[in-house]
């Protein structure tokens, strides 16, 4: 990945720190677009961030956030706030992400953030799981609608991840069950590398040790 330029959203928490830090170390260009600085459920600062990139190779979108809520108990803001967080984020970025690789006629990947809940269904958090829903048909479609341009879309889909916050969240789970930020960041490495040159339009499991 030597000299290609990469975006990440979401690139200081838990996760994206692991992302950013593997690409770096294979020689990608990574620009982080975060919130404040960019916020990305905003229409014309996701415009604004990507048309000032040079040529875009990579796009990888782990701007989300988690809610669980019994049905009877979601309302309306929380269910419209969940989409907002992570689905119209990683609308957003996709198209913008789409259009600065169109502008240099080279192809691309992009990488979404799905979530484990979408393919093995838990109870409890029907807004989450709606709104990661969203990324992941928004994935396929993409990868179907993309594929003359050279631009692969995939998702990963992961089970619950080993951060501070989760283990704050959930003093009395095992995180040695949960997946690490790594192996994600080793899955998102290898979406963008010549070996995944086959793949588009694939949800990829990253469970673990969750059975």
């Amino acid at each position: 990945m030597h000299g290609r330029h990469v975006v990440v959203t979401g690139g200081r928490g838990a996760l994206g720190r692991g992302v950013v830090g593997l690409l770096t170390e294979l020689g990608a260009v990574v620009h982080v677009a975060d919130p404040p600085e960019v916020k990305l459920d905003d229409e014309a600062a996701t415009a604004a961030f990507y048309a000032g990139l040079p040529a875009l190779w990579a796009s990888i979108h782990l701007v989300g956030g988690f809610a669980m809520t019994p049905i009877a108990d979601v309302t309306l803001a929380e269910f419209e706030g969940q989409w907002r967080l992570n689905a119209a984020t990683c609308f957003l970025s996709c198209r913008e992400a789409v259009k600065a690789m169109r502008r240099t006629g080279g192809g691309g990947r992009i990488v979404n953030i799905a979530a484990r809940p979408v393919i093995s269904p838990v109870g409890g958090m029907s807004s989450y799981v709606a709104a990661k829903a969203s990324v992941a048909a928004l994935t396929q479609g993409l990868a179907v609608e993309l594929r003359n341009d050279g631009i692969l879309v995939n998702a990963v889909v992961p089970s619950t991840i080993d951060t501070p916050a989760n283990r704050r969240d959930m003093p009395d789970a095992d995180p040695r069950r949960w997946v690490t930020p790594n192996e994600i960041a080793e899955v998102v490495a290898f979406l963008l590398s010549p070996a995944a040159s086959g793949v588009t339009g694939a949800l990829v499991p990253v469970v673990g040790r969750v059975g």
